[in-house]
């Protein structure tokens, strides 16, 4: 969290309070009967508002505050629940959010074109949009003219809000600010001597308020603690004619605030800050911007704060060392013992510090279901979104960066891949389109698939369109991965017609480039009238992996050890018997190997004893024969150069211990361009 700056620790706050009320308002259009889900999203605008009026967002409070009393009258029963009212909200959840980035100027128009798309799903139509009918019917029925006069305040606060830090003086004073006010003690609940705790608050007040108030004022004084106390609010006309409570003499002041928790500040005295502090300390919750903060499980932080307690007393041990404390071979073996330490504990501080990274999937997946909904209601199809393997973890910059990506890949799944509810109809599919989010760890790598069960893709218009725009030639051979694989060029679609979602092939290169950029692969397959699936494959982190080092010639690179599988010798003798083959037998199984000292054109002779290094990658095992296996290697990625960063079969690139540079191998890509030269060299052979 920020914590020094309020204004940014109250907008990423914000931020989860607007994505909690979207899951509710999503979870409710399946179930609008659900009083559960209208009061998580009440209390959760509620919140909103209260929080954004304390911390100075004006605006932020004003609008909410309408969307609060609309499903406050949605928890009363006085409207229902529909389709068109959550339709509304969610429009509504934007609008919120754009004020929470922004100061609110030039909004305004927008706020009142969706309050009167709220007044018209509750039915108020000829109302105006700068105010909403009373939640209350008794109240919405008050003449003017007795609001005017004033109200009776009568509450009893919860018998825990002094140890929660809730003043009771501070909720009088701010009743006093509203207007003249009468404050009557109500001691009807005090029990006996006996029975008397005096951490609890056993007093009532009835205040008897005068001037122009409005019950909407008197309200949010006890926003705070309104869910957990008992608030009854009457015309105070109509409270003079009824039964008389017994007034009690007001206990004095400094009795309550001995009774009060002196350290706690009131409720209204948090900072206030203007609406318009710096609209970049908070990200929107739906951009692929990075996040600023991630929150950390407590104990995570104790293992973390437990190594460092370590590293403390072994630098200490070091620094004895070095002022010449111990010599001779004592001295030596203390030596070697602390860089030990040291090594453990780096090792131990860099796996704590990659699980702090670590943040759940169903972060990234939670994001779509309003996309989903959104684009329903655009294409007028009926789609169902389900996701699996949300508790899948991943680098917190990883997940960030792949938001964009999957809009796009989402996007393309609804409007190309789904058909209408009559062709799904007519073909014998359920009417519901079905788009699928799933994820999975596997060898160092995440796997983020995107499926449909839509019409899958045209092959023939694909070729097509790869012919017209010159990116392959007419009759050329493709395998069908390489065929599909076009859909990923730069201005290519094959969209009949352009739309708001898609068709001006815009968007799958960008996805493509992103990936990659994160050192990862999209592998796509399709079956026509079955659907498609993408699959991204990414590592797991961007810092740091383990990894073996091997040697290839004069070279020395790093392969990311979550790949590997085992390592096996190769003999000179069995080298020349597989020329021509490229396969070794193992355990009765054939295994393809590459050449790494021919990929990388070494000119060096091979090493007497050879050694293949045998990896997984696509669900596949392939070798790769190295000179030698120097040993495991915690590797740190440095990014490849502008120059050389297009080049295929490197990840990245990392530094030694003697400070020289070791290349780190995209295993996946190094087979691809492997096997893309053993097929030519067969083929010229």
């Amino acid at each position: 969290m920020t914590g020094q700056d309020p204004i940014a620790a109250f907008r990423v706050e914000a931020g989860e309070l607007l994505a909690g009320i979207e899951q509710a308002l999503l979870d409710l259009t399946h179930d609008l009967t659900s009083r559960d889900l209208v009061d998580t999203v009440f209390r959760g605008l509620h919140t909103l508002k209260g929080s954004g009026a304390m911390f100075g967002f004006d605006a932020l409070a004003s609008f909410t505050h309408h969307c609060e009393t609309a499903f406050d009258r949605v928890r009363k029963g006085q409207v229902p629940a529909t389709q068109e009212l959550v339709a509304v909200i969610l429009s509504a959840m934007d609008h919120m959010q754009a004020l929470v980035d922004g100061d609110g100027s030039g909004l305004a128009a927008t706020g009142d074109e969706i309050l009167a798309r709220l007044h018209a799903a509750l039915g108020h139509e000829s109302q105006p949009a700068s105010a909403l009918p009373p939640a209350d019917e008794d109240a919405s029925a008050v003449p003017a003219t007795d609001q005017a006069s004033g109200w009776r305040v009568t509450f009893y606060l919860p018998p825990d809000a002094m140890t929660n830090g809730t003043n009771p003086l501070a909720l009088l004073d701010e009743m006093r600010g509203l207007g003249e006010a009468e404050v009557t003690a109500l001691t009807d609940r005090i029990p006996s001597l006996a029975e008397l705790d005096a951490s609890q608050c056993h007093i009532g007040w009835q205040v008897d308020l005068r001037g122009d108030v409005t019950r909407e004022d008197i309200e949010d004084v006890f926003i705070f603690v309104m869910d957990d106390m008992e608030l009854d609010i009457a015309p105070l006309a109509d409270a003079e004619d009824g039964p008389v409570i017994s007034p009690v003499e007001v206990v004095a002041e400094h009795a309550l605030v001995a009774a009060a928790p002196v350290d706690e500040p009131s409720e209204p005295s948090a900072p206030q800050a203007g609406a318009n502090a710096p609209a970049d300390a908070a990200r929107s919750r739906t951009t692929g911007t990075p996040a600023e903060s991630v929150r950390v499980p407590a104990e995570r932080l104790d293992v973390l704060m437990d190594r460092v307690g370590e590293l403390v007393i072994v630098q200490s041990r070091l620094a004895q060392l070095a002022n010449g404390g111990v010599r001779g071979p004592v001295g030596e073996l203390a030596l070697r013992s602390v860089s030990e330490d040291i090594e453990r504990l780096a090792s131990e501080l860099r796996d704590t510090m990659m699980v702090l990274r670590m943040v759940p999937v169903a972060s990234l997946f939670g994001r779509f279901r309003r996309l989903v909904h959104d684009l329903a209601r655009e294409t007028g199809k009926a789609i169902e979104l389900s996701t699996h393997g949300e508790t899948t973890e991943v680098d917190k910059t990883v997940i960030e960066r792949l938001a964009d990506p999957m809009v796009h890949l989402i996007r393309n799944a609804c409007d190309h891949g789904l058909e209408t509810t009559e062709d799904r109809i007519a073909s014998g599919k359920p009417a519901a389109g079905q788009v699928t989010l799933s994820a999975h760890q596997a060898a160092g790598e995440v796997l983020i698939t995107i499926r449909d069960d839509g019409r899958g893709i045209d092959r023939d218009r694909v070729r097509a369109k790869a012919e017209a725009q010159g990116l392959i030639e007419p009759g050329q051979q493709l395998t069908d991965s390489e065929l599909l694989q076009m859909i990923f060029q730069p201005g290519f679609s094959t969209a009949a017609q352009v739309t708001n979602l898609s068709g001006r092939g815009v968007g799958m290169d960008v996805v493509k480039r992103t990936i990659e950029s994160l050192r990862g692969t999209i592998d796509i397959t399709s079956r026509p009238g079955e659907g498609s699936t993408v699959t991204l494959r990414i590592p797991l982190t961007l810092a740091i992996i383990d990894g073996l080092l091997v040697r290839v010639g004069e070279g020395r690179y790093v392969i990311p050890l979550g790949a590997v599988e085992e390592c096996i010798e190769l003999s000179l003798e069995d080298d020349l018997r597989s020329r021509g083959r490229s396969f070794v037998t193992l355990r009765d199984r054939l295994v393809p190997f590459i050449r790494m000292r021919d990929m990388f054109e070494t000119g060096t002779r091979p090493d007497p004893h050879q050694k293949i290094v045998v990896i997984a990658t696509g669900g596949e095992r392939v070798g790769l024969v190295v000179d030698q296996i120097i040993g495991s290697h915690q590797t740190v990625i440095k990014a490849m150069s502008a120059l050389h960063r297009d080049v295929p079969a490197f990840a990245g690139a990392t530094i030694l211990g003697d400070g020289s540079v070791a290349l780190i191998l995209d295993t996946v890509q190094l087979v691809t361009v492997g096997q893309t030269q053993e097929e030519r060299l067969r083929a010229a052979g």
